[in-house]
Order: structure tokens, then sequence, then C-alpha cells
């Protein structure tokens, strides 16, 4: 359906060089979007997803937290001639008991998770703006956005305060038409879940909870994304969406 369509669009999707963005990105592709993808090392295999399928993709090279936001959508402009969509997905976790927990690591991961998000979002709106044409924002939050979760302090701040800015700013701009929201994927294979995995005890306790019997992948969130930058979701506004395999409902 054109409802759900992204032909002649752009999405700049943070940390899609493998993982949950890396599958956003394509989903986003098969959806009809270029793609701009902010990355600290390269996006090879990104990229070659990506135009296999016909699509564009630019490649910008950050670190989320440290390099400035302005320019890291500067940089992505003199390759993409705009913006409208943008989907912050890059994110770090940091695991220790709270007691032991730095300040090194709580600033690490908010500045990473949280500031960068909000900063980043400023810039894209900024020029949704300027452009008068609308478009989509959405921020990937947490299970920990509803839960406290163990042992990640910092992680657990700052996806509870992520579903809080994506309230804030979708009220804030959804009179401009820019429709802002989020996604909240529940235990994922990836990465950041890989010492979950790995640990038979804790594995057996998620696995046993998930409704669905199973852990999630990259690919359980193609339609939730491609949801929320389309068309269908234009009168979403402020919302968090949980893809779970039914973990909250438990």
């Amino acid at each position: 359906m054109q409802l759900f369509s992204l032909e002649g669009r752009t999405a700049m999707v943070t940390g899609c060089n493998k993982g949950l963005g890396q599958g956003i990105a394509i989903a986003l592709a098969q959806a009809g979007a270029d793609i701009v993808g902010v990355n600290r090392s390269a996006a090879t295999e990104t990229a070659q997803r990506v135009t296999a399928l016909g699509r564009r993709f630019h490649g910008v090279d950050a670190a989320l937290g440290q390099d400035r936001p302005e320019d890291i959508v500067g940089q992505a402009l003199e390759q993409a001639s705009q913006i409208d969509i943008l989907v912050n997905n890059a994110g770090m976790i940091r695991r220790a008991d709270a007691l032991d927990f730095t300040e090194q690591d709580w600033d690490e991961v908010i500045d990473v998770n949280l500031k960068s998000v909000f900063f980043l979002s400023q810039c894209i709106a900024r020029h949704l703006r300027e452009r008068e044409s609308g478009g989509k924002i959405v921020n990937i939050a947490s299970l920990l956005s509803f839960q406290g979760g163990v042992r990640v302090p910092s992680y657990t701040a700052s996806k509870s305060g992520l579903m809080g800015l994506t309230r804030l700013l979708a009220n804030e701009w959804a009179a401009h038409d820019i429709n802002v929201n989020a996604i909240a994927p529940g235990y994922m294979a990836t990465d950041n879940t890989q010492a979950l995995r790995d640990d038979p005890k804790r594995h057996d306790e998620i696995l046993g909870r998930i409704p669905a019997g199973r852990w999630g992948t990259p690919e359980d969130l193609a339609g939730a994304v491609v949801f929320l930058c389309s068309d269908a979701a234009r009168y979403v506004h402020g919302h968090t969406l949980a893809v779970d395999g039914g973990w909250l409902a438990r």
C-alpha cells in the first residue's frame, strides 16, 4: 500500500553497521527510503545490502556523545539533499552493581543514549521546520523504559528518560507535522545482550518469561519502524511501541 511507502524519502539511522540498526536501515530501504548511516565504524555490509535494494546509502563517520550534532547533520546534508526521517538507534550499555557503578560509565551512557538523541533530534527538527515539510523521528527505547532492570543504572535512566523525551518532543513538534515516537525492543539477540545469553541461568530466566518463546531478531522491528516512519502513522504522536514478544504483558 502507498500508505506504508517511503519512496522519495531519506532516513538517517544512527548505529546501523550491525544489529538492530542494520535491520532498521534495511527495512526502511525495502520500503523505498535512501539511507544516511551514522556510525563509529564503516557500515560496509549495511551499505551493500541497502544498495542491492536499489536505494542510496550515504555514510557519516561520527562518535555520538563526542562529535557535534550540527556537524553530523551538516555532513549528512552534504551527501543527501534532505533528511525526512531520523531513527535514533545508537546506544551503549555498561553493567555493574549500583554500589560499584562509576561516574565515567554513567556519563558515557547518558551522553550517547539520551543527550545525543535530544540534540540530534533538535538539529533535524530545525531542518524540517526550515523546509516546512514535516517528518518522522523514531527513538529506540527499551523494556527498561518501563522497568528497572538490574546492574544497568545508567542504561535504565537513559531509556526511561528517552520515553519521557519522546513525549515532550511530540508535544512541541506535532503541530509542525513532525511525528516523534519510540520503539521499545524486547530481549533481542544482539551484542548488547550477549552477556545475558552467555549466562545459562539468566538466559533461561529471560526466555522462560517471553510468551513468544524466543529472543527477538533485528527483522522483528521492521514492521514497527516502517509503520512509524510512514504516512500510516501520521496521527501517532508521543507513543512508545513495545516489540517484545509479549514480555510486558506477562
